[in-house]
């Protein structure tokens, strides 16, 4: 996998908004937290655009994301929120002239489709990570949130474990490979496209926002018979938000289904749609051990 350059000081970096249109009081407090780190900031043409024409928005989504992705003064490119859409415009990338440009690429939740499909077709390292507007208002952003854009700096390995967040090992063993994934929906969505992810050999997280234990149980059924476990090294559970009355059925669901798996399952990594929200870089090669549980991250950076 090819490693973008790691940041400096001073670096220009882009703000784009590829799966919806982006709060502007939001996304200005989080752009004032890239420029306390040091960061230019140029905001994608299109962030603030409201479009009712899909085919519209597809366009000018995707123009900020090239823009942004062949500028050869970006350093990196951070996206400000989630929303829905991203597939449209996975097919219409420029995969070839991104490997040859290779920069940062940052997001998550629907960003998931962008994140493995610029992995898959680019061998370019991506990260999973928390997004501008969405993570970096004054009223959501914590320490421990701001302290995963660090490594991009340092091109430090992580480490996270119990000292970090409450980890349950569901199922014991150790496993070695490439972090691959994301959003459990978008996962789902992809399987039987080009952009299916590749779990051969690899680590896979899985998170999720506001889905019913149903819906949780279907979806891993759904990757399970498309043999999306067959081949699998272990399973990270990031965070998996639920209705209060739901919470114990959604634990019910993932003990129930990785009880008797073959490979290391770790679940309440503290990474997808909560607060506070850690950075993983997809690609690299990570370690992820149950006693203690335990996941070893290389830089995602050079």
């Amino acid at each position: 996998m090819i490693k973008p350059c790691a940041l400096q000081e001073g670096d220009r970096i882009a703000v784009i908004a590829p799966a919806g249109s982006s709060d502007r009081e939001k996304l200005q407090q989080g752009i004032r937290v890239l420029e306390k780190m040091g960061l230019k900031v140029t905001i994608g043409r299109h962030v603030f655009d409201v479009e009712e024409n899909l085919a519209a928005a597809d366009q000018k989504r995707l123009a900020d994301l090239h823009e942004a992705l062949f500028d050869p003064a970006i350093r990196g490119i951070f996206c400000a929120n989630g929303g829905f859409g991203t597939a449209r415009i996975a097919p219409m990338i420029d995969y070839a002239k991104i490997q040859r440009n290779p920069k940062i690429f940052w997001g998550y939740s629907d960003i998931t489709y962008l994140l493995n499909a610029i992995q898959k077709f680019s061998d370019l390292v991506t990260f999973h990570g928390p997004m501008v507007a969405s993570d970096l208002n004054d009223e959501i952003r914590t320490a421990e949130t701001e302290s995963s854009f660090l490594p991009l700096f340092t091109r430090e390995s992580l480490t996270y474990d119990s000292r970090k967040m409450p980890l349950k090992t569901l199922t014991h063993g150790t496993g070695e490979g490439r972090l691959v994934g994301g959003n459990l929906d978008l996962l789902t969505n992809g399987l039987g496209t080009p952009f299916q992810v590749n779990t051969k050999g690899a680590i896979l997280l899985i998170e999720e926002i506001a889905a019913p234990s149903f819906l949780i149980n279907a979806m891993l059924t759904h990757l399970k018979q498309a043999g999306v476990f067959d081949e699998i090294e272990g399973v990270v559970i990031g965070y998996l938000q639920a209705e209060p009355g739901d919470y114990a059925n959604v634990k019910g669901v993932l003990q129930d289904f990785f009880s008797c798996a073959p490979f290391p399952v770790v679940e309440n990594f503290l990474i997808g749609h909560c607060k506070p929200n850690y950075g993983v870089p997809l690609g690299t090669n990570v370690k992820l051990t149950t006693s203690p549980p335990r996941l070893i991250i290389d830089s995602g950076v050079m």
